[in-house]
């Protein structure tokens, strides 16, 4: 594909999110290649701000195209979604928004609607507020139907969950505490530390809230190691596996590598082995433990298949499962999962999670830990997956966690303004015969 411009580009890839499944997160990187450095910005806050609010953007659009745009006009409605979201929340000029996106419709050959994009935007800056009243007259969820029915089923706060979804995300690093204490590196870096993050928190001590998002040049010393950028609730991983040194250690689905190098501060002697099932993913973990002067073994294999990537004599002391999920607890910062998912996603995951804590456990020596782990706020994926595996494991043994004193079998964290993500947490012991 030819180098478009930022407006063209975005609705090119908006439409491979809606129609194709892909993910921003595979797309944002590929997009990269085709743009000037300075609009990379520019185009995630339009692509992911548009996943964050599409329904309301659709509603829009159903009041002012009178026939829905299918087929190969699906690229017009995308870029009808750019221009709309430009209109409603950026702070680009009216006219100068309109005018990019119908330029846009040359770049991406769609020339024969350039009358009908120009119309439809310039339809709605006269009649805003008439369109508006009509699309707000009730509370939008802003998320599928079927996950919102979901969480009504699971929580009696599933507003709250929606509703801190629907936010943008905060910026948390941790502290490399081998190389400076938390609190030195906050007063290192000043005014970028937030120094009041959600009260109702549960922090690891080595993480620090940013007052907003920067880029990781501005973080005193990154490249040395003295930092890393990771969710709140996402450090408990290796808090709460507790590795020690020349212990052998596997975390199981390690991409990108957070948890490996937390795992490696904790006990830079332990022998670790980072697996993920995706060779592309591996790359970024390779990059971080280069980056933090740290040496894992890092292979590329199926978790729920260990006999194709392991030695039948090696057993683990401790295993972290950061298993494949939903991650629904990670939306607002990846708002495209909304549109991805389908509800049976979910059966199917659950399914592959017990596979993989099945042929995993084999591998976990007597009275050795797995502590499983996932980024998704839904039961069927978090507590009912470790009930089930109890009553079907006597070898099974659930223990406490200490979440700073907060002492507890399980944990379901929900996103938080100024607070971590969605993670679930539980610790199992293989109980010697």
């Amino acid at each position: 594909m030819k180098k478009l411009s930022s407006r063209a580009l975005s609705a090119h890839i908006i439409l491979q999110v809606l129609d194709q499944g892909k993910s921003l997160s595979t797309l944002i990187p590929d997009a990269q290649k085709q743009l000037d450095p300075k609009d990379l910005p520019l185009v995630q806050e339009i692509t992911f701000g548009i996943c964050r609010v599409l329904p309301r953007l659709e509603s829009i659009i159903k009041l002012l195209v009178e026939k829905p745009l299918k087929g190969k006009t699906r690229l017009v409605h995308c870029l009808l979604l750019v221009g709309l979201y430009q209109l409603l929340y950026m702070r680009v000029p009216a006219h100068a928004a309109v005018d990019e996106v119908v330029n846009a419709t040359k770049a991406l050959k769609l020339d024969s609607f350039r009358a009908l994009t120009n119309g439809v935007l310039r339809r709605f800056l006269r009649e805003q507020d008439e369109i508006l009243a009509k699309v707000d007259k009730h509370w939008q969820t802003y998320h599928p139907e079927w996950f919102v029915n979901q969480l009504k089923k699971a929580y009696p706060h599933w507003r709250e969950i929606i509703e801190a979804n629907n936010q943008r995300p905060p910026m948390w690093i941790r502290v490399n505490t081998q190389c400076i204490k938390p609190n030195d590196y906050a007063t290192l870096l000043g005014d970028l530390v937030n120094s009041e993050p959600n009260p109702t928190a549960c922090i690891p001590l080595c993480a620090l809230l940013l007052d907003k998002p920067v880029a990781v040049t501005q973080l005193m010393n990154f490249e040395k190691g003295w930092a890393t950028v990771q969710d709140a609730h996402a450090q408990w991983s290796a808090e709460l596996l507790g590795a020690e040194n020349g212990e052998m250690i596997l975390d199981a689905c390690a991409a990108p590598g957070g948890k490996t190098t937390h795992i490696l501060e904790r006990a830079p002697k332990a022998n670790v082995i980072a697996l993920d099932i995706e060779e592309s993913r591996l790359k970024r973990v390779r990059e971080n433990l280069e980056r933090l002067g740290q040496t894992a073994e890092v292979v590329c294999g199926d978790a729920s298949k260990p006999e194709q990537w392991l030695d039948d004599n090696i057993m683990f002391d401790r295993i972290l499962l950061d298993a494949p999920c939903s991650a629904t607890g990670v939306i607002r910062r990846h708002p495209d999962i909304k549109w991805l998912r389908k509800e049976s996603d979910i059966a199917e995951l659950a399914a592959l999670q017990r596979q993989i804590l099945e042929a995993l456990w084999q591998r976990l020596k007597p009275n050795g830990i797995l502590l499983y782990a996932t980024c998704s706020v839904l039961p069927q994926e978090n507590s009912k997956q470790i009930l089930q595996f109890i009553q079907t494991h006597p070898d099974a043994k659930q223990l406490e966690m200490d979440f700073n004193s907060e002492k507890v079998l399980e944990k379901q964290f929900f996103p938080q303004a100024n607070g971590g993500d969605g993670f679930f947490y539980a610790k199992l012991q293989k109980v010697a015969n």
